[in-house]
């Protein structure tokens, strides 16, 4: 009997313990946190890391300071933009007069003015031997459309889109970055 005493006497000798027959009171985060100063420790580490991140994210991003003009400043001169002139160059291809299909049977013509954007000025002479492989593309592509195909800016979206595959397929080497419409008619 005298061993079951001092057990249960060193039992209840503890901070947490409770009279018989109640559960222990339960510890909120708060309190297990601030209680527990490994975790205190780490949570203190996480706050300045995000907040220090943060501060360091927005110095790097935001760069120099702006007037209230927003015009960027440095030592209270206004930084001028960088003027550089994109390095690009546009061939304009003949126009191409096609007989497109109509609902009614009726015909339809469609004339075509395209201007091709090049990555470079070289790209131009590069692509000249190339122009009746493309002239030949945009023929069957464009023989197979019909009026309601080209109506609308989805449309002429739709046509450009693919008219800049079909002369990316066909000037292999050369990359073309852009079609430019520069007449569509469409009798």
């Amino acid at each position: 009997m005298a061993k079951d005493d001092d057990a249960g006497d060193i039992e209840k000798s503890g901070e947490d313990a409770a009279p018989e027959g109640e559960a222990a009171p339960k510890q909120g985060f708060v309190k297990k946190l601030l209680g527990n100063k490994k975790m205190l420790i780490i949570a203190a580490a996480a706050a300045l890391l995000v907040v220090g991140g943060g501060g360091a994210g927005a110095f790097f991003l935001l760069g120099g300071s702006k007037d209230a003009k927003g015009v960027k400043t440095v030592d209270g001169k206004p930084v001028p933009p960088p003027i550089v002139a994109p390095q690009v160059a546009f061939y304009d291809m003949p126009d191409i007069v096609v007989n497109i299909q109509s609902a009614d049977g009726n015909p339809a013509y469609l004339k075509l003015g395209v201007a091709l954007e090049l990555t470079g000025p070289d790209e131009k002479a590069g692509i000249q031997p190339l122009m009746p492989r493309v002239v030949d593309q945009f023929q069957g592509y464009l023989r197979e459309l019909r009026v309601d195909d080209l109506k609308g800016s989805a449309g002429v979206l739709r046509l450009k889109e693919e008219l800049l595959r079909r002369i990316n397929v066909a000037t292999a080497p050369f990359a073309v970055k852009d079609v430019l419409l520069k007449e569509m008619i469409v009798q």
